[in-house]
């Protein structure tokens, strides 16, 4: 089929969710696309910080193939070896106590949202059910982590949105303070905020979130969604700002292009969660967790880590030799570039165009490159946004 066929019946069978650029993609390897028509793109994005490892990396495929050869899925009433492997090496990379498995960000949030909820139930009684986000941030499309988020755009629609959360301002301690009252059990943050544009808090204020919560029972509580599994050049995000979170979720890079999410619990929140109170159908799927398994065993590596960093360094300063740049910001391979001409959008649609894929977020682009792609494949995208940069001036 042709871009237009496909387009044309996308447009005739699929609901109208996405505002979609112009171009099919229909195979990939490494940080390379082709579109079905044979053109070729540098790709920025892994899917929006999914493909870890890039396209079809051939020990991914391997393990995928493998497993979906031997055992495509099974119910979670029965013990699963490969969950396990995923779960134990979450807890040792992490320093985390538990795991539960599912399928999404959102769900991982929707599960970080219930153990604070009952941990403090089970604790204090009810009453205390209020869990704190910042502005401007995002946790998720269902009408919970809606709910959770905050930004007012995503407030509308599909009332009644759930009830019990409350938005102090990003960096701001005094107004969080304000916001630690006696009904709250949770404090839930990212510590990038990638949809709201990369924004990252600063480390003194989330040492005092910490010391906050630990002062009044109330759990700290990291989305790691879009900053976690290497993607920022630890780990997990809150490794290098020095916390010690009571939940942690996780998903996007996790199984390298499979869904897959996991809520993390330390010590104080593992028994929370006990038959009955949660579960998934899907969760923990064989075949992700293989996928999952092989990731897990290579993005943390120290030298894995050390290039994500020294990559992400080097795009930063080839972004801002760059004109219509203004400002550069984010860690690791999570970069936002703030333009001069406020045309983020425009860039991002000619960019495509030309043979780049690229994100934005609010008024700014959002590159978030698969982890191991090449410096060749890096200098060809950079040659792409630049060219792009000086044409849409």
């Amino acid at each position: 089929m042709n871009f237009e066929q496909i387009k044309n019946d996308e447009q005739k069978y699929m609901m109208n969710a996405y505002g979609r650029f112009n171009t099919a993609l229909v195979k990939g390897k490494g940080a390379t696309a082709w579109d079905c028509e044979g053109k070729e793109y540098i790709d920025f994005t892994s899917g929006i910080g999914v493909n870890s490892l890039g396209y079809c990396d051939d020990g991914w495929t391997k393990a995928v193939s493998d497993q979906a050869a031997s055992l495509q899925h099974i119910s979670n009433l029965y013990y699963s070896p490969l969950q396990t492997e995923v779960a134990k090496k979450l807890c040792e990379l992490s320093g985390m106590d538990k795991v539960f498995l599912c399928n999404s960000g959102a769900e991982a949030n929707e599960c970080a949202i219930k153990i604070a909820r009952k941990y403090s139930f089970d604790k204090y009684g009810e009453g205390r059910q209020k869990i704190v986000t910042l502005v401007n941030s995002f946790h998720g499309r269902t009408v919970t982590t809606l709910a959770a988020t905050g930004q007012d755009v995503f407030h509308n629609f599909f009332f009644p949105f759930t009830e019990g959360f409350d938005y102090a301002k990003a960096n701001d301690t005094d107004d969080l303070k304000s916001k630690l009252t006696d009904d709250v059990c949770a404090v839930f943050i990212e510590l990038i905020q990638g949809e709201g544009g990369v924004m990252p808090l600063d480390k003194e204020y989330v040492a005092e979130i910490q010391s906050l919560c630990r002062e009044k029972d109330i759990l700290l509580m990291i989305d790691e969604v879009q900053t976690g599994v290497s993607r920022t050049g630890s780990f997990y995000c809150y490794q290098g700002y020095g916390l010690e979170p009571d939940v942690v979720t996780s998903a996007k890079g996790l199984a390298g292009g499979l869904p897959m999410g996991a809520c993390l619990s330390g010590k104080k929140t593992s028994g929370v969660i006990v038959p009955g109170t949660h579960g998934t159908t899907f969760g923990g799927n064989p075949v992700a967790c293989a996928a999952a398994v092989e990731v897990l065993s290579r993005v943390a590596q120290p030298g894995f880590l050390k290039e994500v960093n020294e990559k992400g360094e080097y795009i930063r300063a080839e972004l801002l030799k760059m004109p219509n740049v203004s400002e550069v910001r984010g860690q690791g391979l999570m970069i936002g570039i703030v333009t001069e001409k406020d045309n983020a959008k425009q860039v991002a649609a000619r960019c495509v165009e030309n043979g780049l894929l690229i994100l934005t977020a609010k008024n700014l682009l959002r590159l978030l490159p698969p982890l191991t792609i090449s410096y060749d494949e890096i200098n060809k995208g950079l040659t792409i946004l630049k060219n792009t940069m000086e044409e849409t001036l």
